[in-house]
């Protein structure tokens, strides 16, 4: 025990793992906020059009729930392998920290898509017929009225996508993505040190629960 304590602070290891957690966090962080955006074109999309919606568009909205609903329906794994080439095409690399955030976004913004999309569907529609009797315009109840009145949810849903995230993060590692995920395939799987596996375990349930806190006081705090 002592000194798989002791080896922790093997500055190698420390430096090792520090460096690892950075970019798994830059991972992260950098597709929750690009699968945020993407995700919240698609999400008003489908909101506006569908039946009874601002827009109501049933051909669009079917064409949309169609895409949305194949995209999340891929293994991310799979996803990872077929997007190399638009990854290599995009940043011009399949392999690193930077190609990882492609198939990151990809893969996640459908998901947040349907997250944010379920959020603004149950908004209360008094509160939609009260901002239309105000003259309210459409643009205004979208982005006055359905997203304050849904914060609370969005922030639910870009915590819950933020975890999944890191866990996409962890196999983008086991095809050179970076990250944790890859430091405990090549160091501690490969070279049969199960200390490193703990650790990257360790600090990824860390970094988790952190997420996981400052979520609900976030959401705490809108709900008031």
């Amino acid at each position: 025990m002592f000194e798989s304590i002791q080896g922790f602070f093997n500055s190698q290891i420390t430096s090792l793992l520090l460096e690892a957690t950075r970019d798994t966090l830059y991972m992260t962080f950098v597709s929750t906020f690009l699968a945020f955006l993407l995700g919240s074109v698609l999400a008003i999309v489908l909101v506006l059009t569908r039946a009874g919606g601002l827009y109501e568009n049933r051909s669009l909205y079917a064409v949309l729930d169609i895409v949305v609903n194949i995209l999340r329906s891929f293994p991310f794994i799979i996803l990872l392998i077929v997007l190399f080439p638009f990854t290599k095409m995009l940043v011009g690399t399949s392999i690193g920290t930077t190609a990882a955030i492609v198939p990151l976004t990809i893969g996640s913004a459908p998901f947040i898509a349907r997250l944010i999309e379920s959020a603004l569907v149950e908004v209360d529609p008094g509160v939609i017929e009260a901002a239309k009797s105000f003259g309210a315009s459409k643009s205004q109840i979208i982005f006055r009225v359905m997203f304050i009145e849904a914060l609370p949810a969005i922030i639910n849903a870009i915590t819950l996508t933020l975890i999944v995230i890191i866990g996409f993060t962890a196999m983008a590692g086991t095809v050179g993505g970076g990250g944790l995920g890859d430091v405990a395939i090549r160091y501690g799987f490969q070279r049969f040190r199960p200390d490193i596996m703990a650790y990257t375990v360790v600090i990824l349930i860390v970094v988790v629960q952190i997420i996981q806190s400052v979520g609900n006081l976030l959401y705490k705090i809108t709900k008031k």
